[in-house]
């Protein structure tokens, strides 16, 4: 049976503390009650509020686009409707990133978690330590797209931006020992510093390489 709870308006303050309500709000979807029990208390323990828990995919979607969360934590076997198909809807509406959750020999499926629009995934057994870094990964990379898809309107556009962005995050990585998303912000920064599309600076990078330090990344 799906957990309802009432969704948790967003405000800059908690009615309760007046302390800022900044905790991530997260929906989990998973047909096996312990393991979604589990991975409810590893979320709140680290920081994130789960408003939402799901058995199957139809109710994950309903769920993810009723309480419009910050993430979704989603198994790839479900009833009803399988993970994969539950994940394009919600990225296919951009309600939420998805991470997707698999069992290691399920791992053939990855390919198509990553086509299904989810942002990152996990192999089952994993650990607080294997799961924050998957969550704060498909964030940043939903932030990415969104931004991106602000910035360039036309669907194949956006396909060919996204296709060069990640081939210069990669160099930028490589050459500047930056993360992923801190790799994307060069980017994101260099454009808005010299007033053209992120496409443009990032075609300049994969052509012409890194040009040092300057603007810095840091």
């Amino acid at each position: 049976m799906t957990s309802r709870p009432t969704e948790t308006p967003r405000t800059d303050e908690t009615p309760a503390t007046g302390e800022p309500a900044d905790r991530p709000r997260v929906v989990i979807a998973e047909d096996e009650a312990l393991i979604r029990l589990d991975l409810a208390e590893m979320l709140a323990e680290e920081g994130y509020d789960v408003v939402g828990q799901a058995a199957d995919g139809v109710e994950a979607v309903e769920l993810a686009t009723a309480l419009r969360p910050d993430l979704v934590v989603m198994d790839v076997k479900m009833p009803r409707l399988d993970g994969i198909a539950a994940a394009s809807r919600i990225a296919g509406e951009r309600i939420a990133p998805v991470v997707m959750l698999t069992a290691f020999s399920q791992r053939d499926l990855v390919d198509r978690a990553r086509e299904s629009g989810a942002m990152a995934y996990l192999v089952k057994p994993f650990t607080a330590s294997d799961l924050v870094p998957a969550i704060e990964m498909a964030r940043s990379r939903f932030a990415e797209l969104a931004a991106l898809e602000a910035e360039v309107e036309d669907l194949s556009d956006q396909l060919a931006t996204r296709k060069v962005v990640e081939r210069a995050k990669a160099q930028l990585q490589a050459a500047l020992g930056l993360s992923e998303p801190e790799a994307f912000g060069w980017i994101q920064r260099t454009a808005m510093d010299l007033r053209m599309p992120m496409r443009t600076v990032a075609e300049r990078v994969v052509e012409h390489g890194v040009p040092g330090a300057d603007p810095s990344p840091r």
